[in-house]
């Protein structure tokens, strides 16, 4: 989730483009569809194998975790080839793609982050995955459908869901049990987060906090069945007004008000490595995460972690959390049977065993649940009860517009509005006056994308 944050240029990059604009179900490891040369099985006329490239922006753990799943594709037949090549960023892949998009020298796959989701269907780099899945009958219902939903517009998917995680809220249990609160029980509304915080802010150590960065906004409004923008979340047309300061938004910068103002809440600005450190290091005794982080905060952190769904405003009911991460791409205008390929390990990396791994590589979702009853997870989530908390959270979720997410082209400036807008609030400034302020910023980037569009 690191590479998420965004640097001012790749906001103007981001913008300027929206302008401008696996083993297989069945046992068999060959395609059963023809290849351009005619021939099946993925080969080329002369028997060698079909290599795809495969761009991705993971480093550290995850691209080690990569390499180790590619190699196991490429070792599990005789048809196909996948080299994985590090990109960078989200933001430095996506630029280089605009170079070679809808091109045969486009790679078959790219990851790319969820809020890029809109600007890669209106692209015309890509072919819709939902062609595939309709070809070879696949069945979806073996993924994970709160996963699937962020990606399917108008019923249909666009990309296959690679990288899934989703905020949870994290904390101190040896903190609660000092403060004479429940450490089994954490606070579930706003308001018993507001109170929890009081109790728990003592010396150098605040109650809570929360990043600086949209995405965990953005939750907290979808959780109280609040939508992002207009057009269905942008999901029924293009979106043309900002709503994200409406009721549902007012009650979270409020909720961060109020603990600011008391002195319960931490500011810890927009670096999610400084945020964590925070909190091993006893600063804060709870804050918001990504799924993902969460065993790194059992490990670096010398008391004993809690893991819990994150808060809701207190007269709602809790809709769940939306979606975030990355999905892989299949382009557009390579040869056939390099998306054929394209199409194989997508959903190699779908199965169970592989999923599994990958889990336990890196803390993302398995995008296929089975892969939860892998007895390597079992182990895990028997050693590490928290992890299970995340995925109960997901599939808790209520399925709806408010959940699915939102899709404009414009995402990366707009969490940039949300950002201002939170460090405006810290200084002091009115709740509903930096919200509409970050709805204006977000609603002209939406008319100049529509209007180039068009």
């Amino acid at each position: 989730m690191r590479k998420m944050l965004k640097s001012s240029l790749f906001l103007i990059l981001i913008l300027a483009m929206a302008v401008l604009t696996a083993c297989t179900n069945s046992d068999s490891k060959e395609s059963s569809t023809p290849s351009t040369d005619g021939n099946k099985g993925g080969t080329t006329n002369d028997g060698e194998k079909v290599s795809i490239e495969f761009w991705h922006a993971m480093s550290g753990t995850g691209q080690e975790s990569i390499d180790k799943l590619v190699k196991g594709f490429n070792e599990s037949q005789d048809n196909y080839e996948v080299k994985a090549e590090y990109q960078g960023s989200y933001e430095e892949s996506l630029t280089k793609l605009r170079g070679v998009g809808g091109t045969k020298d486009a790679p078959a796959i790219t990851q790319v982050f969820e809020v890029g989701t809109k600007y890669m269907i209106d692209s015309g780099y890509i072919e819709p995955m939902q062609s595939f899945i309709d070809k070879d009958n696949y069945d979806l219902s073996q993924l994970e459908e709160n996963i699937l939903n962020y990606y399917k517009v108008d019923g249909e998917l666009y990309s296959m869901p690679f990288n899934s995680s989703t905020p949870v809220m994290i904390y101190n249990k040896d903190a609660f049990k000092a403060a004479g609160l429940d450490p089994e029980k954490a606070p579930g509304t706003f308001s018993e987060v507001i109170a929890a915080a009081e109790k728990l802010t003592t010396g150098d150590m605040k109650g809570f906090s929360m990043l600086t960065y949209g995405w965990f906004f953005e939750q907290l409004v979808a959780t109280q069945g609040g939508l992002y923008v207009n057009e269905d979340n942008g999901r029924s047309g293009d979106a043309t007004e900002a709503l994200f300061n409406g009721p549902e938004g007012l009650n979270v910068f409020n909720f961060l008000n109020d603990m600011n103002e008391a002195g319960t809440f931490g500011n810890f600005g927009t670096v999610w490595d400084d945020i964590r450190s925070a909190f091993s290091t006893e600063k804060v005794a709870m804050y918001m995460d990504s799924s993902a982080g969460v065993a790194a905060a059992i490990n670096n952190s010398p008391f004993e972690v809690g893991v819990a769904y994150i808060p809701y405003a207190d007269e709602v009911q809790r809709n769940g959390v939306v979606i975030g991460g990355a999905s892989l791409w299949m382009s557009k205008g390579i040869a056939e049977e390099e998306q054929e390929a394209a199409w194989e390990f997508m959903k190699y990396m779908a199965t169970p065993e592989v999923q599994a791994q990958w889990h336990l590589d890196t803390g993302y979702f398995a995008i296929n649940p089975a892969a939860y009853d892998e007895e390597n997870v079992k182990e895990k989530w028997a050693e590490f009860p928290q992890f299970k908390v995340t995925v109960d959270q997901l599939q808790d979720t209520v399925p709806g517009l408010a959940t699915q997410g939102a899709l404009i082209s414009v995402f990366p400036e707009s969490r940039q509005q949300i950002v201002t807008a939170l460090e405006e609030l810290y200084q002091g400034n009115d709740p509903q006056e930096v919200l509409d302020k970050a709805a204006e910023g977000t609603n002209r980037a939406m008319e100049i994308a529509n209007k180039t569009k068009k």
